[in-house]
């Protein structure tokens, strides 16, 4: 019997590290890799396009357009923001996002802390397509407001040395861009 249960404690931390593996993405910088945790259990249609988005490689190469010091940096316009696509232009970045169809909201109780990921949008709550944002610091105005579905769990510092834009807008002449994101 004893060994029937040290089996099945066995068996059920290897199918919940499984589990979890696939909740984890790898988002490679120039500075090194940031590990993201993503909450499917709050937010499963954000991360949904999340995880096919990053595992289809559309975020490769996609610059940092709006990185605002002491708030966040946003990323994810696929259609505009993607460096050596022939669509890219930095002066419109921004303002694209991916072929699909925009995302409905899914508000959580997901505080936006330091490190948390969400999904950025135009004032329409049900904008969010590709782009994402990942906050420096605590922005509680944001919280119920936008679609947070992740967090930074490691790596921090190489997201706060991704080069911050103009104090007003957050405009980056010359941005910094995600090598590769992809499940761990």
């Amino acid at each position: 019997m004893k060994k029937f249960i040290y089996l099945f404690i066995f068996f059920f931390s290897l199918i919940n590290t499984n589990l979890m593996a696939k909740n984890l993405m790898i988002m490679k910088l120039s500075y090194g890799d940031v590990e993201i945790e993503l909450f499917p259990e709050k937010a499963p249609n954000h991360v949904k396009r999340f995880k096919d988005l990053s595992d289809n490689g559309q975020y490769d190469g996609v610059v940092f357009h709006r990185v605002i010091e002491g708030f966040m940096a946003q990323t994810g316009d696929i259609k505009f923001g993607k460096s050596g696509s022939p669509s890219f232009n930095l002066s419109l970045a921004g303002t694209g996002g991916s072929d699909l169809p925009n995302l409905k909201s899914e508000f959580t109780d997901i505080a936006h802390v330091r490190g948390t990921l969400s999904a950025a949008r135009s004032s329409d709550p049900d904008s969010a397509n590709s782009q994402f944002f990942i906050c420096f610091e605590a922005a509680p105005h944001l919280d119920r407001q936008y679609s947070a579905f992740g967090r930074v769990v490691k790596g921090m510092e190489f997201i706060d040395k991704i080069k911050k834009g103009d104090p007003g807008s957050g405009a980056v002449p010359n941005p910094d861009k995600i090598i590769s994101l992809r499940s761990k």
